[in-house]
């Protein structure tokens, strides 16, 4: 089995997200580009998972996600089962919030859309600074609600978890790494023993990822995230 994918997508409620970033947008998108199965991943919120989820029906699989910036300032990806574990998980990381004031006029809007596209609120709290959770933390509190924990991005020079700690933590538990397509022969070398992914983090609809990105059943190590995925 094949899933053309992309697990790191970027909606209307990351205030770096185009605001055509719609739960529609998204999907049709998805769609428009033969993509099997995509990932909601705005940073620390899920307040619109829910929405591409439904949006998504009879189109294309969501799975319903964070991108979660750890105290380190390391960006993960956090990936569950199903929306209330999302969901779960998107209160503890609120709770963990600074509580700085978002400031739309510097980092723009954080729009909280319903599945018709309509916006029905705004998140106040800014999504992109570090919550107070290290990046053990937020691994374990995935792990605890049955989710996929993926460093993001590992081999970029700023908010990955080479960059913020030096290296990969030998103890830290993942299930998989995600690197970036420019980086993928050299690190993919370095790190053998884990399942690899590349998304597009993609934050306006064109940076969406093509039919070029396929998990295959053949890989040992990405069976965990291919089965995973597979649930949806």
């Amino acid at each position: 089995m094949s899933l053309y994918y992309d697990l790191h997508i970027h909606s209307a409620l990351s205030p770096c997200g185009d605001e055509d970033m719609t739960p529609n947008n998204i999907v049709n998108m998805a769609y428009l580009k033969g993509l099997d199965i995509i990932a909601i991943t705005d940073h620390n919120s899920c307040l619109n998972a829910r929405a591409v989820m439904e949006a998504g029906k009879g189109v294309v699989k969501v799975v319903p996600g964070m991108e979660v910036t750890t105290s380190e300032e390391v960006h993960t990806l956090c990936l569950f089962p199903d929306i209330e574990s999302a969901e779960d998980m998107g209160e503890l990381v609120r709770s963990k919030m600074s509580g700085i004031k978002n400031d739309p006029r510097i980092f723009g809007r954080q729009l909280v859309l319903n599945s018709q596209d309509e916006i029905t609120g705004e998140e106040e709290n800014l999504l992109v600074n570090a919550i107070d959770m290290d990046i053990y933390e937020v691994s374990a509190e995935t792990k605890k609600r049955g989710g996929l924990f993926i460093p993001a991005h590992i081999d970029k020079s700023s908010y990955s978890v080479t960059a913020n700690l030096g290296f990969l933590p030998p103890d830290l538990y993942v299930d998989g790494l995600e690197i970036t397509a420019r980086g993928l022969e050299r690190y993919s070398e370095m790190y053998p023993q884990y399942g690899i992914i590349t998304d597009s983090d993609a934050h306006y609809l064109e940076d969406i990822s093509e039919q070029e990105r396929c998990i295959k059943s053949d890989n040992k190590n990405i069976q965990k995230i291919l089965e995973f995925l597979c649930k949806f």
